[in-house]
């Protein structure tokens, strides 16, 4: 089992983990394109991305592997040989059990050792990347602007000498100011970065230069006095930092994807220990807010020991009657009391709104750092979940190859995606609970696991699409052609005198359904009766039992007419409700369930009409039948 296995699991986790790295690729192309960076640079990028890719990758390797060991098996009848040996599928699952439990165990430890180092040198190189100049390459036709301080202008350049012509160049260094503004025309020119990579070199030919004089604290008027300079050679330097600067990686350690279990651990111990002083402080201050302008509390020397004592001023006996003190007041004095009232609640609401904003912070962190630490674990659970959601399925499927078990694979992926990044939102956005929304797609896929590896050691049978599509075309009234051809051996033939009693039963029900159906139902009938759906269910049972009965018969013409029978659809509109009070209102709402009633008509004409077909077919099959005898 292992040499099947591991082989599958090997290509398909670099499958895998080669389409996730292509994702990183085109999330963050914008950041690497046209920086010049050297190609060890991003190569050390992608080493570090594809570690970081592996929580990713690694289940849906799983998955698939699983799903097409166990369905190569099952295609080959191998698993049915082993079960017919012996051999529980259980036992052919305990190596590769043996082998996903290591890996589980890998998981965790590279989760825990090895990503935060990853994570932490993947994030220093991006944040560095996005902070180099990009490369120098003048578009034509259109303002260059990724120079500091400058917008240069190119018309056209010959990208064999490299020569520029037609240049405008706007000196914008000095923030803005027009006052201070420069601008600078050239016929042609060339430029070039210093070796050592700090500043730009610019070589013009045959050009103007334009430039304000008037000083910054001089009196505005309307003309503003400027230089003009004439020049055939004008070379310029500017300062342009094309160099790849390292950041530091101990800022991004020190962050929640640097650290490993301890390290959260003690992080939101000391967060929330943080946010626990701070709301006894709060705690402290509201018990301490002056009532009728007078200090709750006084401090007492009680058995040598100070203690805090509620005021007498301000302890109640009874309630105060706010309502009859207000009355004979003054209206003038009323209005004043509710204003300074309104005024003292909201002072105090933006004040507990003010320290709620400086614990939002904290409970932040205490979050992120909680999922990274739940994070540690669940890629391991994951793992186990969808091998046993994949063997099992593959055994019970017996597709092999990348067809089905590829679609299959990526189906269930999407789905544990979404539920697993619906539940680290709701995490990281306070709405649940961390473990909850951590723990939310082992939930949901740890029953279908167990659900599917329990069908697959009772030989059950869990997907029949060949019948759940025939039943699906019937419930949507989509027409089926019967197929029928004549066998080659026949076991046990048919009994003309059996199978004429069984032409006769069939025709009887068809006759007594269209008798008790009239084909044209009216309004009133149509909403409170309908059709008889069990008694049609039972009679296109009766049909397909007939059919299959007849299909031993060695006449070919018989066999030939076999496929004229129809398949009888059972589908909701011939009864479209069974509640009386619904059917009721359908009646009243006419012009909404009039178009149900005119679709309704079309289908139980169709249906008599097949019913009508399945009587001469009857008469005709009863009457080769009759002349065979003979």
């Amino acid at each position: 089992m292992l040499q099947s296995y591991l082989p599958l699991f090997v290509m398909t986790f670099f499958i895998c983990l080669f389409i996730v790295l292509m994702q990183f690729l085109w999330r963050y192309i914008d950041d690497l394109v046209g920086k010049g960076l050297e190609i060890s640079v991003i190569g050390e990028l992608f080493f570090y991305a594809a570690l970081t890719m592996v929580p990713m990758a690694l289940p849906l390797a799983i998955l698939l592997a699983s799903l097409m060991t166990f369905g190569n098996l099952g295609e080959r009848f191998e698993l049915t040989a082993m079960k017919a040996a012996g051999i529980s599928l259980m036992r052919v699952m305990k190596p590769l059990i043996a082998f996903i439990v290591l890996i589980a165990i890998g998981a965790f430890f590279f989760q825990n050792n090895v990503m935060p180092i990853a994570q932490s040198k993947m994030y220093t190189l991006l944040l560095s990347m996005r902070q180099k100049s990009p490369e120098l390459e003048i578009p034509e036709g259109v303002f260059y602007d990724q120079v500091t301080g400058y917008n240069i202008f190119v018309e056209r350049k010959n990208r064999e000498t490299g020569m520029l012509y037609n240049m405008m160049i706007y000196d914008v260094s000095h923030g803005g100011d027009t006052d201070k503004l420069r601008i600078i025309l050239a016929d042609s020119g060339r430029m070039s970065v210093t070796e050592d990579k700090t500043h730009l070199f610019l070589r013009l030919f045959s050009g103007e230069q334009f430039e304000n004089l008037r000083d910054q604290g001089a009196r505005r008027t309307a003309n503003v006095p400027y230089r003009r300079e004439s020049f055939s050679l004008k070379e310029i330097l500017i300062a342009f930092d094309n160099n790849f600067n390292r950041m530091d990686e101990s800022g991004m350690r020190n962050q929640y994807v640097g650290k490993n279990i301890s390290e959260l651990k003690q992080t939101i111990d000391s967060v929330t220990a943080h946010v626990d002083s701070i709301g006894f402080r709060y705690g402290e201050d509201l018990r301490d807010y002056p009532y009728f302008s007078l200090p709750r509390y006084t401090t007492q020397v009680i058995d040598g020991k100070p203690e805090r004592v509620l005021r007498k001023e301000v302890s109640l006996k009874k309630p105060v009657p706010v309502d009859s003190l207000m009355q004979v007041c003054s209206p003038a004095t009323q209005k004043s009391i509710l204003v300074q009232a309104l005024a003292k609640a909201r002072r105090q609401k933006q004040e507990f709104e003010y320290r709620s904003y400086v614990v939002t912070d904290d409970y932040k962190t205490i979050r992120r750092h909680g999922i990274e630490m739940h994070r540690k674990f669940t890629l391991s659970i994951a793992c186990l979940i969808f091998f046993f959601i994949g063997a099992p399925l593959g055994a019970i499927i017996k597709k092999g190859g990348l067809g089905m078990p590829l679609v299959i694979s990526v189906i269930l992926f999407i789905i544990y995606y979404i539920i697993d990044n619906t539940g680290y939102k709701m995490a990281r956005d306070g709405r649940w609970e961390v473990w909850e929304g951590m723990w939310l797609s082992t939930a949901v896929l740890f029953p279908l696991g167990f659900f599917l590896t329990k069908q697959a050691i009772n030989d059950s049978e869990v997907f029949n699409f060949e019948g759940l599509g025939s039943r699906l075309r019937r419930a949507f009234g989509i027409n089926e052609v019967r197929h029928v051809e004549m066998k080659e051996i026949v076991m046990d033939d048919i009994v003309t005198d059996d199978a004429i009693s069984r032409l006769h039963s069939l025709t009887d029900a068809c006759k007594d359904y269209i008798a008790k159906n009239k084909p044209r139902q009216g309004w009133f009938a149509f909403w409170l009766n309908g059709y008889d759906r069990a008694a049609l269910e039972s009679l296109a049972d009766l049909v397909d039992d007939t059919v299959e009965y007849f299909a031993n018969s060695k006449d070919k013409l018989v066999i030939n007419k076999l496929s004229d029978y129809p398949i009888l659809k059972n589908i909701w509109i011939y009864n479209p409700t069974s509640d009386r009070r619904f059917a009721i209102a359908a009646l009243v709402l006419f012009p909404i369930s009039l178009p149900i009633w005119l679709i309704g008509g079309k289908y139980r004409t169709e249906l008599i009409d097949e019913l009508n077909k399945i009587v001469k077919l009857n008469s005709q099959i009863e009457e080769m039948l009759t002349k065979s005898k003979n």
